[in-house]
This record gives C-alpha cells, structure tokens and sequence, in this order.
C-alpha cells in the first residue's frame, strides 16, 4: 500500500518567525543573538519566534562546548532538526525525470531516474506520480512526514500559478502542472523554472548562503541564469528574468532559435557547440560528448569552437555584473565537462567587458549533478513550506 502524505502547517506563520527559520536554516547554528543580528531583529522577536519552533520540533538548542565562558552560563546554538520533516524534489528533462527525497535540511536521502519515452503531459504526469510515490514508500522508513514536493521544468514557468507556460525542450504551453501533480500525489506542489530551483537550494543550502546579491549561471544544453536581487530571486514582471542565453553579443552570428543572431546560446549551447564543430571540422557528431571528445584529442578547429562558447559566457556574466552588481557568480550545469576547454577564454572575456567595479564580482564554478537539479526542486518545496508570502 502506497503510504498516505501527512498534511501540516509550518507552526509559526508570522513574518518574524519565518525569518528566523530561515537564518538558523540557512546559516546556522547560530546562538541567538547571532540570530538577532543576521536576522534585523530584536533579541525578544528572535525569543518569541524560536519559542514554538522548538516545541514543534523544528529547532533544538545545544550547548556550545567550545564557546563556554570560564564563568556564566554556556553558550546556547540554535540549530534546525533536519529529520523532522522530508520533502520532494522531481526534475523533468527531455529524456528523463529525476527524483530526490531530501529532509529538511535538504539533504538527499534517496535519489531515483527513470527513463522518459513519451514527452506528452499524460505521460509525463504518470512518470512523475509513479517516482512520487516510490519515494513515499522509502519515507515511511525515515520516520518522518513528507510535507511538500517541487517540481523543475525548464522554460518559461509560472511559480504562482503553478503552470508551465512554455518548454521548449518538452514541447509544452500552458500546462497546469502543479494543479496536476497534485492531484495524484496528495501533496502540496511547487512547480519552478528549473534554473531558478537551482538557485534556490545554492541561496538556501550552497554557495550562495548569507549573500544578498548573486546569480548562478548554467551552462548545457540552454544557458540559463538565476538572479538574487537583494535577498530574493528575481522572476520579473513576466517570469523570465536572466535569459542570458538569449543577451546577444555578435549581432553578425548564428540564428538563434529565438529568432534572433548572436544569443550566447546560439554560440555557446550544445547543439551550437555541435554544429560548430560539424563545421569546422567535416565530421559527423552524433552528441555533445562526441564533441567535447574531439576537442579533447586536439582535432583543429574543435578548441576553437570552445573558445569562442568561452567568449560568449564571458560576455554574457559580464551583461549581468554591469546590470546587477552581484558579489558572485556561480557558474554550474552538465557543460562544466568542457570548462578546461573555455575557462580561459570566460576569464578573459568577463574581465574585458565588465565596467569598473564590477569586475571585482566572485566567479565561481561549481560543478553539479543532475540529482542537484531535483534538489533545487525540493528546496523550492521548503521554501514554500517555511514562507507562505514566496
């Protein structure tokens, strides 16, 4: 038997008291001034909102042993119970799905693929329930309630309506996902754009924790950017904030398939990595592997075609640092395999066009998994659960 999803509030839904999970959450553990101090609060607001968490069991309080003063009482550290509740994650590609049971910590617990043959939304949601309710079968072993389930589809994604308004990988426009998955999973469901998913769990859980402004850059088979504007990831008025892919920056190259010439992704996605190399070189290609395997054992004019994808993220981070400032960039995605092929060539073009102080901007690459995609996913999930207003 499929077990059951158990429904629950976060305990505390007041402003204050989401502010203060969240730091101990995404900072901690912390004592609670600390929290006080990162959080922009009183000592007595932090108190008051730690007060009911700790009785739901989402926080516990420690003894510092190695900041105990010779004489007084020990220091206290407020830390976040991650085993008190689990969450989903599914990441829906063109090819497959990927599915994580993470605790709320977002640690993974369980990771699953299973092969996706048929693209169509029925089939897709069956794909999906079925992963669903195979983690939920592993749950029931963790000893703790499965609260949430996010879900990340790359494209244009509306988080608040929970539809998917256009993937151009899936071929889909205007479907109601979270809706959908809902109805056959039980839960609670964020849908997300896969890309800002990532972005959440690296502000929340990885490279981006305590920083006000950065941006995470993917780069595979699209080019995708994720903007933190002060605390917050950015979606615009639209929902399509940090389309890097499609910043041109050689109004004289390739057709995009955004009809335009010049996007970065028209330069530097796989399929445009391909196709420059089936160029330059006369070979026939069969994937991007094949590619980065020519490049690798030198055949002419491979490297080239790296270097000028390179040039074109250079370009484009630089695009974002001038706009937005951020402290870092945080470059990721399946296209790191090549990064010993363009790394240069990035460095080189972000210094060349990034306007004075913005070249001093943290470029950092991290490479990820996919099951860190479906990560990004269910910290989505936590989000939503943790703060009702995201």
């Amino acid at each position: 038997m499929r077990p059951i999803p158990r429904a629950e509030s976060f305990p505390v839904n007041t402003p204050a008291a989401a502010q203060v999970f969240t730091t101990v959450l995404t900072q901690g553990p912390l004592a609670r001034l600390e929290v006080a101090r990162r959080a922009g609060l009183s000592p007595a607001a932090v108190t008051k909102a730690v007060r009911p968490l700790i009785e739901a069991g989402y926080l516990v309080e420690d003894v510092d042993e190695e900041a105990r003063p010779a004489l007084g009482r020990p220091a206290n550290l407020v830390r976040v119970d991650g085993g008190r509740a689990l969450f989903v994650g599914v990441k829906v590609t063109g090819d497959e799905i990927i599915g994580v049971l993470t605790d709320l910590r977002c640690r993974i617990r369980v990771a699953r693929h299973v092969a996706l043959p048929d693209r169509a939304p029925k089939a897709v949601l069956a794909s999906i329930a079925e992963l669903v309710h195979g983690l939920l079968a592993e749950a029931t072993g963790l000893r703790a309630p499965v609260l949430g389930l996010g879900v990340a589809v790359s494209g244009d994604v509306d988080r608040g309506e929970g539809a998917v308004r256009y993937s151009p990988f899936l071929d889909w426009r205007d479907v109601p996902l979270g809706e959908l998955v809902t109805m056959t999973t039980g839960l609670p469901v964020t849908v997300d754009n896969d890309v800002r998913a990532l972005t959440v769990a690296e502000q929340w859980f990885g490279a981006g924790a305590g920083l006000s402004d950065f941006a995470v850059v993917t780069v595979g088979a699209g080019i995708g950017c994720g903007l933190v504007v002060h605390g917050r990831v950015v979606a615009g008025a639209h929902g399509v904030a940090g389309e890097i892919g499609h910043v041109t920056v050689d109004p004289a190259g390739p057709l995009c398939h955004c009809g335009n010439r010049g996007c970065v992704e028209a330069i530097a996605g796989e399929a445009a990595i391909v196709r420059g190399i089936r160029a330059a070189t006369g070979a026939e290609l069969a994937d991007a592997d094949q590619a980065l395997a020519m490049a690798h054992d030198g055949v002419p004019g491979a490297r080239e075609v790296y270097a000028r994808a390179g040039e074109a993220i250079g370009r484009g981070i630089a695009t974002v640092a001038n706009l937005l400032g951020p402290e870092r960039v945080i470059i990721s995605g399946e296209g790191l395999a090549a990064y010993d092929l363009f790394a240069e060539h990035i460095r080189d073009a972000f210094t060349a066009a990034a306007f004075g102080s913005a070249a001093q901007c943290d470029v950092q690459t991290r490479p990820l998994p996919f099951e860190e995609w479906a990560r990004g996913a269910a910290a989505t999930a936590i989000q939503s659960f943790v703060r009702a207003d995201t």
